[in-house]
Order: C-alpha cells, then sequence, then structure tokens
C-alpha cells in the first residue's frame, strides 16, 4: 500500500461503514431501492434527485417499466422455502416478472442459474430489457435439492415508473467541468457497485471543504448503469458541453492494484494525469488503453460526445472472481484500499486543478536562489523529495510552451513537488503564468 493511504485510513472506515449500511438494500436500474440508496447519501452529499418517466426516449433508447420486489421463494412440496430472497437479495434475477407457479424439479431447473466452478456462491443475473424471470442459488444448494414438486413465487411489479438518479454540482470559479460518476443499480455487491459510491461521495465531501479553492465545478453522477449515463447525456447535452475531464469510479475497494483505463481519445489531461499519479505515487502502471466495454466511460467517450472521462478501479470488472457474486461482499473490501482510492482520486483532481504553463521571468542565466531562501540550504520547502531538482527544472522548462505536468513527466518528479517549486518561483517574482 501507498504511504499516502496511512494518514486518511480512518475515512477508510468510515467509506467502509457507509457500505456496510447500503449493502442490504435491492438496488437495480429502476425502484424503491434505487430511491432508498439516494436518499441515504443525501445525509452526505446534498443530491438532487431527479425522476424520468418510462417511456421516455433517451437518445436510441426507451427509458425502461419500473421494478420492484417484495419477496420470493421456491419452496418444496412441505412448504419449506429452500432459496429465499429474504437470504439474499441475489437470489431472484433482477427485473423478474411476477411468478406464481408450481412446478417439476425438471421444469424449474432452466430458469436457476449457478457458478459450477465455486459451488458455495451465488451469481448475480439480470433481466432488464427481456420479460423474464429466475433465480440464483449455489450449486451446492441446487445439487441438494430432490425431484419434487415446488412452489415457485415472485412478487414483483414491472410497471410504468421512473429512472431515478443523483446529481450533485459543486461550482468552482469556472463553468468548465470535471465529472464524477458512479452506477448505483446493483444490488448486495460491495466492490462492483458500493466501493465507487462511497469514494465518490467521500470524494465530494472532501472539496466541499475547499469551495473557495477550486478551479473547475465538479458534477457528481450516482446513476444506474448504462440507461442512467444515456439518460443524463440525452436530457443535459448543454452540460455535457462544459465538461473538460472526468471519471468513472467502480471496483475500489478490493486488494488489487489501482487501474486506470483511458478515454477514448487516450491522450486527455486526464489520462495522462492518471497514468502519472499511479506510477509515481501508487506503483502502479495498470493503465490500459480505451475500449468500448465496461462502465459508463463508454457512454461519455461515445463520438457524439467523445467526452475526455476515464475509468479508475483497482482490479477491473470481470477480473477477479467474486464478481458478480455473492462473494463480492463486505470482507472483499478494505478500508485501506478505499482509503488509497480516494487518496489517488484526489491527486488525479490536484494535476487537473493546477497543471498551467509559466514564463521564467529571469531566463538569461540561471537566477540566484540562495539569496532568496529557495536553494539549497533549508528554506522554502526543500525538505520535498527532490525540491531542490524541481526548482531548476522548472526554471528551465517554464518558456510558455511547457505545463507543470509536462514538466514533471519529463523530470519524473511528482506533480506536486513540481507545482510546490513553481508557486515558490512566482511568489519570488521569478514565474509567472503564461497567460497572465
Amino acid at each position: 500500500m501507498s504511504s499516502l493511504a496511512e494518514p486518511i485510513v480512518d475515512v477508510g472506515h468510515e467509506m467502509h461503514a457507509l457500505i456496510a449500511e447500503l449493502f442490504p438494500i435491492c438496488r437495480s436500474i429502476t425502484g424503491d431501492g434505487l430511491r432508498e440508496t439516494l436518499r441515504l447519501l443525501q445525509r452526505h452529499v446534498p443530491l438532487e434527485i431527479v425522476e424520468v418517466a418510462s417511456g421516455s426516449r433517451v437518445l436510441d433508447w426507451t427509458v425502461p417499466k419500473e421494478w420492484n420486489i417484495r419477496d420470493a421463494w421456491i419452496a418444496n412440496s412441505k412448504g419449506e422455502r429452500v432459496v429465499d430472497f429474504r437470504d439474499s437479495n441475489l437470489h431472484v434475477v433482477s427485473y423478474s416478472v411476477p411468478v406464481r407457479a408450481a412446478m417439476s424439479l425438471a421444469e424449474l431447473r432452466p430458469r436457476l442459474h449457478t457458478i459450477p466452478e465455486h459451488p458455495d456462491w451465488i451469481p448475480y443475473r439480470t433481466s432488464y430489457y427481456a420479460e423474464s424471470w429466475g433465480f440464483c442459488l449455489s450449486q451446492r444448494a441446487l445439487d441438494a435439492l430432490p425431484d419434487d414438486t415446488y412452489e415457485v413465487c415472485i412478487d414483483s411489479s414491472l410497471a410504468p415508473g421512473y429512472l431515478t438518479y443523483g446529481e450533485y454540482v459543486l461550482d468552482g470559479t469556472t463553468d468548465d467541468e470535471v465529472l464524477v460518476s458512479c452506477h448505483c443499480c446493483h444490488p448486495s455487491l460491495a466492490n462492483d457497485n458500493l466501493s465507487g459510491i462511497a469514494v465518490a461521495v467521500e470524494l465530494a465531501r472532501q472539496l466541499k471543504t475547499r469551495a473557495d479553492e477550486l478551479r473547475y465545478t465538479y458534477r457528481f453522477l450516482f446513476i444506474p448503469g448504462t440507461i442512467g449515463s444515456i439518460t443524463w447525456l440525452a436530457r443535459n447535452r448543454e452540460a455535457a458541453s462544459r465538461i473538460r475531464h472526468g471519471l468513472v469510479l467502480s471496483c475500489l475497494g478490493d486488494a488489487g492494484l489501482l487501474t486506470y483505463k483511458r478515454s477514448r481519445r487516450g491522450d486527455a489531461l486526464v489520462d495522462r494525469a492518471a497514468q502519472h499519479v499511479l506510477e509515481r505515487l501508487f506503483a502502479s502502471d495498470r493503465v490500459r488503453d480505451f475500449v468500448p466495454y465496461g462502465y459508463d466511460e463508454r457512454q461519455y467517450c461515445s463520438p457524439g460526445f467523445n467526452l475526455a472521462v476515464g475509468c479508475l478501479t483497482r482490479t477491473p470488472n470481470s477480473e477477479y472472481p467474486e464478481y458478480h457474486t455473492s462473494a463480492d461482499d463486505l470482507e472483499l473490501v478494505r478500508a485501506e484500499s478505499l482509503a488509497e482510492s480516494l487518496a489517488a482520486c484526489e491527486r488525479i483532481l490536484e494535476v487537473l486543478e493546477h497543471d498551467a504553463v509559466y514564463l521564467n521571468l529571469s531566463p538569461c542565466g540561471e537566477p540566484q536562489l540562495g539569496r532568496r531562501g529557495l536553494y539549497p540550504s533549508g528554506g522554502g520547502h526543500s525538505s520535498l523529495p527532490n525540491y531542490d531538482m524541481a526548482l531548476l527544472w522548472v526554471l528551465s522548462f517554464s518558456d510558455g510552451s511547457h505545463s507543470l505536468l509536462d514538466i514533471a513527466e519529463r523530470a519524473e518528479l511528482e506533480f506536486g513537488v513540481v507545482r510546490r517549486a513553481a508557486a515558490d518561483l512566482a511568489e519570488h517574482q521569478l514565474l509567472r503564468l503564461a497567460s497572465a
């Protein structure tokens, strides 16, 4: 783990506590579980909750009917529940239509989903856009079912209603925006769903404490996957045009290394910032090119919008065995990993906020830094690692054509140290912003 996580490990435990509170709720892409989740988040972030009616046309899609579930079970001929929604909300295929029937085991089997290679885990399955139904259970539970007549009940509703999402906008000094987006449509899955939510909530809270210092306006979206981002984009084309950088957050609580997936552009500032932060501060080289599969970055990056939005995870979706199973639980998610993920987000945003191009105001020869208390004695911020070298690199490349991130990358120095050196040089009238 990076040492950066240690000072904020208590925040990691707070994020884990939020995940534990949200974990039991049965969420889907619409419905009361999603609303309950967003209402709980309003205690931490002043979300605006938006409802969009079923049947609304959103780009090439249509907002689906609203799904809610009250109970579900499979009972044997003795009336004993052998599969019970009350034990795990993963037991029912999400968006299952109402069912009440008596069936033989042979008739029921095609509706039962398991993971044979992990016989004690329950899979997570959905049927969002095709009216169907089914149950999920462990392979061990399925193997234990005798031939019998089973009562099958799914007490659900699928009817006109609303798609719900949450939005929080934190104003900066400019109208240019940074988007932070996470999906909130999965039931009891801790890493793929709730870890991204928890980190986004805490990131919003941290930014709010220094709102008067922010250059960018920050827009946080808590949305159902795919249909949520499509709905937001369809309804907010003007706001989308103001997005300059963005991050999709998910799978941020497991023990894997931090991983960044570039935007479709591939060379956007957020892509460079994320690579710099992961490599310099978190010893991770897991930076991947964009592919049109994954989370909502593929909607934000679609050619008609082409936003500079990347995706930050630890172990990416589908690449850890617990993904979309009951094993993606509270034990999989670690407070230390959440804290480190939050720190990575903050460092990426630091680059976005403070990258700038400067001009050296004493470019003929090296200015005398010692008499200004900057170098090489103990003045200034010389206790920072490589601070003295950062002063020299900034002076050498502040020619109006190199940004601070350019300099940090070329010098193989951490951006925060280069930024501090530039600020000190500017304070001593040795630099000015190129645009000033």
